[in-house]
């Protein structure tokens, strides 16, 4: 992705978690942010590539950019 910066406030590595976890954890560490911050999330499990899209749409955080790098989905979320 060009013109994306993957700089993060936080970084959390879900790589070997099965849904819904990855979800879950990324909620609670964006808790943890102060709006406009932002979390780099790397999870391995096929579904985080649907689900953290869909969560971050319903809760209004925005998903600043996202690849698979690997065997890991990798996406950068700004909270809300």
């Amino acid at each position: 992705m060009t013109g994306i910066t993957w700089d993060s406030d936080r970084q959390l590595d879900l790589r070997g978690l099965a849904c819904p976890l990855p979800v879950l954890k990324a909620r609670k560490a964006l808790l943890e942010l102060a709006p406009g911050q932002r979390l780099l999330v790397e999870a391995s499990d096929p579904l985080a590539a649907i689900d953290i899209p869909h969560f971050c749409a319903e809760a209004g955080h925005r998903l600043i950019a996202a690849e698979q790098r690997g065997d890991a989905w990798v996406c950068v979320i700004e909270r809300s």
